[in-house]
């Protein structure tokens, strides 16, 4: 069992704003808000995308917000988007920096030639965060796909 301990308000207000830091991020993706999800990272971020969970080497590496935008813009492939959060786990938080794991299962749907497809993704986020003026932003997030499940729908 975990032990609860207690914490300042201060340290519940910058929990509460990272956690929704995180989910600002899942709505701003559904949404196709790609400048709003851009918005959320440092000018600066470092974004690391694992397509095999298992490979060392990451499949893609982006150094800038300005990078993100075609990333954040390939989400217009598809139909629909749904992404549920799972839990986010904050492992360290100071004043202005912390580090945390998010779980997400990404469904993307896809229309083509009137058939349907459900793609599936387990994915797991380890993320940096700084707080830059009052406000949480993503200094590094590493995505890291754990399996990928494609399906036909009805």
């Amino acid at each position: 069992m975990s032990k609860h301990v207690t914490v300042s308000p201060e340290e519940a207000a910058d929990r509460l704003a990272i956690l929704e830091l995180v989910e600002a991020y899942a709505h701003c993706a559904d949404r196709r808000d790609a400048k709003g999800q851009m918005a959320l990272f440092t000018a600066d971020t470092h974004f690391v995308v694992y397509m095999n969970a298992k490979d060392p080497k990451p499949s893609q590496e982006l150094h800038s917000r300005e990078a993100l935008a075609p990333v954040f813009a390939d989400l217009n492939q598809y139909a629909a988007t749904m992404h549920f959060l799972g839990q986010t786990t904050i492992l360290s938080l100071t004043r202005d920096r912390g580090i945390g794991e998010t779980y997400c299962m990404p469904h993307h749907l896809t229309i083509k030639d009137g058939k349907r497809r459900l793609m599936i993704a387990a994915l797991r986020y380890t993320d940096t965060f700084v707080k830059m003026d009052g406000t949480w932003l993503f200094a590094e997030r590493q995505l890291y796909v754990d399996w990928i499940e494609e399906r036909p729908l009805s």
